[in-house]
């Protein structure tokens, strides 16, 4: 998939999601490139067969320079930071890679079965582009509709998002519009 971006002059992301034996891979860039903002951004999201982020790597080059990071999650939702123990995000069930519309899928697919008017509120790893800093933030993503949700968190608002049969973000409001691709992660 592709996205153009709506809040920047210059950027796009292109992703794509793969099946994996006991889940999924979603990976992409974003590149930024405006009189504002000049970054690139690379993630790759690991999730099991209940849409359960186990490992997240992330790196960017901006002009403060070139960063990477590493998550991983167990079992217990225990998670880590480069190797070390992270204990601020245990619990957290998703990761949020700030840079692309591709993780917001990962809740959506799991709470898939919840009926409009109905909402969720969880914990996620918060991934800052391009400081890569991870913040825990309580997210509520509440179903609209067959294919629209809104979700909110205090840090950063409230977006409403448009996604197809499969759960994968076609429209961003304020954020990205999806100009190629889809589908694969039935």
């Amino acid at each position: 998939m592709a996205w153009r971006r709506t809040d920047e002059d210059a950027g796009h992301s292109l992703a794509r999601v793969e099946p994996r034996a006991g889940g999924w891979l979603f990976h992409g860039t974003e590149v930024l490139a405006g009189p504002e903002t000049l970054l690139a951004c690379s993630f790759r999201v690991e999730v099991d067969d209940a849409w359960a982020t186990r490992r997240v790597a992330v790196s960017s080059v901006s002009a403060e320079g070139e960063r990477r990071l590493l998550l991983t999650a167990d079992d217990d939702r225990r998670w880590k930071r480069d190797g070390e123990r992270a204990p601020e995000l245990d619990g957290c069930v998703d990761v949020d890679v700030a840079a692309t519309p591709l993780t917001n899928t990962l809740p959506i697919r799991r709470l898939a079965a919840l009926a409009a008017g109905q909402e969720v509120t969880t914990p996620v790893a918060w991934v800052d582009v391009p400081a890569l800093g991870v913040t825990r933030v309580d997210q509520t993503y509440r179903r609209l509709g067959p294919s629209a949700w809104r979700y909110a968190d205090d840090a950063h608002g409230a977006f409403e998002l448009t996604v197809d049969d499969d759960g994968l973000v076609v429209e961003y409001t304020g954020m990205a519009t999806r100009v190629a691709g889809g589908g694969g992660a039935e």
